[in-house]
């Protein structure tokens, strides 16, 4: 998996640019789905972009991620149930394209805030006195995909670090992996058309 994910970038990297409006301004609304070992999730985003450059954007996603998750008790796994989590990131993206038609891949990058939902647990017998750290976290992601005219396709990944579980005493019980990858299909409005 690895080696597919590292050609397809040397590939988006030797394609030549094209140019999109620069000085537009557009917005993107994305709707996807979360696939977790445990479960799964959604994600929904909108996020408002500025062209920086004939093939660069730069924006703020403001996303929220439905995430079922298994959270690591002292060495036992337990699936636990976790509400919305909410970011606030700020991206950074790069377009290729090498047919000079509306189809575009990118690449891009982003640093912000993600807040971190309470978490619920499956097994009541695990989750006795046993409280989540849900404090706020700085994190960032990574992310690629391709736009087909005004519509988005796209694979990210979340790095948000991980939560501790806490017994009534403070004893460090465990922790909850907050990470996760996402696969969203969307559209975007304004920003001109892409262009040689």
């Amino acid at each position: 998996m690895k080696k597919i994910i590292l050609l397809v970038f040397i590939a988006l990297l030797s394609l030549s640019g094209y140019a999109q409006k620069e000085g537009g301004f557009r917005v993107g609304l994305d709707l996807g789905i979360v696939p977790t070992n445990g479960g799964g999730g959604i994600l929904l985003s909108l996020e408002p972009k500025y062209n920086i450059k004939d093939n660069m954007n730069v924006g703020l996603r403001i996303g929220v991620a439905a995430i079922v998750r298994d959270v690591n008790d002292s060495g036992a796994t337990t699936s636990a149930k976790a509400s919305a989590n909410g970011s606030y990131v700020a991206t950074y993206d790069y377009y290729f394209n090498a047919s000079g038609k509306s189809f575009v891949p990118y690449i891009g990058a982003g640093a912000g805030y993600y807040s971190i939902a309470n978490v619920a647990f499956d097994d009541t017998n695990n989750s006795n006195g046993v409280n989540v750290d849900a404090a706020g976290k700085m994190g960032g992601l990574v992310r690629g995909g391709f736009e087909w005219g005004k519509f988005r396709m796209g694979l990210e990944y979340n790095l948000v670090p991980e939560s501790t579980l806490q017994d009534i005493n403070g004893n460090n019980k465990g922790t909850v992996a907050n990470s996760y990858v996402g696969i969203h299909l969307g559209f975007y409005v304004g920003g001109g058309k892409w262009e040689k």
